[in-house]
């Protein structure tokens, strides 16, 4: 399990990643996290990631299905922690923590 804590602006997020199933959180401690389908998405920024899908109807369930499987193609917790780190830089997050079972939380810069 590895767990990541990023910043947008002054909301902050909480990533908990077990296998390949991510929960997502919008406060750090003691919050109930969602999966990517209770998530509010962008359509500008699944857009970016996607652009075939800027006409399309159902461009929420097709980038969700998307995201989807291209985590359950990754083999290691860490595979989907590198995966996230780099795809929400993107569009403007800012990891603050990381934290792997067992081990101290680690601060980044």
């Amino acid at each position: 399990m590895i767990t990541l804590m990023m910043e947008f602006g002054s909301e902050t997020i909480l990533m908990v990643i077990s296998g390949n199933n991510i929960r997502f959180s919008n406060t750090t401690f003691g919050a109930i996290g969602c999966s990517i389908d209770g998530l509010q998405l962008n359509k500008s920024g699944a857009i970016k990631e996607f652009p075939d899908l800027e006409l399309r109807e159902d461009w929420r369930c097709e980038s969700i299905k998307r995201f989807k499987e291209r985590v359950n193609q990754m083999r290691t917790e860490e595979d989907v922690c590198d995966y996230l780190i780099e795809d929400l830089s993107k569009f403007g997050y800012v990891l603050k923590f990381k934290q792997k079972k067992g081990h101290r939380m680690e601060k980044l810069k």
